[in-house]
């Protein structure tokens, strides 16, 4: 898969595309990241990029021009004609839809991805209309600019690739991630759901992961808690389970409805004070 970052800042990313996961998986050649210059595109003596806002108002706007001779020079299909499935051309803004888990899957399955790094008050709205298949925003909340959520958009999609994690399944045994076998989630909290060492529960379907320990076995008064230690391993899935269940409902009840759950997982629930 391949990665075109649009940005007033190539040097921002830097760093990030040296270190872990991502460093691996460019080195490899399982993922490619180019960063082009927006001011590259801007041809009067200053490079100018940006100008003030029709009908007034303060900060002023990403020009269209150098954007749209930006993705033009990359050789990508007009936004008419192009195949959404394989690669795409997105705004990073705080007025996009959200970036979740599920969209980063989505955007796995291209094989090229263009991000385009907003900056100042806002970005020609022309941008949008001719050049974007979509605006995407990483939180309600706004940045200075688009280069930390093009950042997070490239981190969170390139470790979905094959290849790219040194266990593929860390990927789907985490928070967010999905269930892989209908049965197994169906009986989530049943002791006979799952034979051998658990290497997790299963796919979250939605919620959070559980808590993770390792060594020491205790530390300042606070212990693993006993069941991770007595190698009985449905017994370690039922608490896995009900931990992920128990953290989503205390710092994300939002995801619950939206999550997959047995009957076994909604009795646990109601226990702790779910009214779903």
């Amino acid at each position: 898969m391949r990665f075109d970052l649009i940005t007033i800042f190539p040097e921002f990313f830097t760093s990030i595309l040296s270190h872990g996961v991502l460093r691996r998986a460019i080195s490899g050649s399982l993922v490619g990241v180019e960063v082009h210059d927006l001011r590259n595109f801007a041809h009067d003596r200053h490079r100018t990029v940006d100008d003030r806002p029709f009908g007034g108002g303060e900060g002023m706007v990403l020009k269209l021009e150098p954007l749209a001779e930006a993705v033009e020079s990359l050789g990508i299909a007009g936004k008419a004609e192009r195949n959404e499935g394989r690669e795409q051309v997105v705004l990073l803004s705080a007025q996009g839809g959200r970036f979740t888990q599920a969209v980063a899957r989505e955007f796995a399955g291209l094989e090229r991805l263009v991000l385009l790094c907003g900056r100042y008050e806002g970005v020609d709205e022309r941008v949008s209309e001719l050049l974007c298949d979509g605006e995407l925003s990483i939180g309600d909340y706004v940045l200075s600019g688009g280069e930390l959520a093009a950042a997070i958009v490239v981190d969170a999609t390139a470790r979905l690739l094959p290849g790219v994690l040194g266990n593929e399944a860390s990927s789907e045994y985490e928070s967010f991630g999905v269930a892989d076998d209908p049965a197994v989630a169906k009986t989530s909290l049943d002791s006979g759901a799952q034979g051998g060492p658990p290497s997790s529960v299963h796919g979250s379907g939605g919620l959070l992961d559980y808590p993770h320990y390792t060594r020491p076995p205790e530390f300042r008064g606070l212990a693993v808690p006993e069941v991770l230690t007595q190698g009985d391993h449905a017994a370690i899935r039922r608490w896995r389970r009900e931990r992920a269940l128990e953290k989503t409902w205390r710092n994300r009840p939002d995801l619950l409805p939206g999550a997959q759950l047995s009957e076994v997982d909604r009795r646990f629930l109601k226990g702790l004070g779910w009214r779903g």
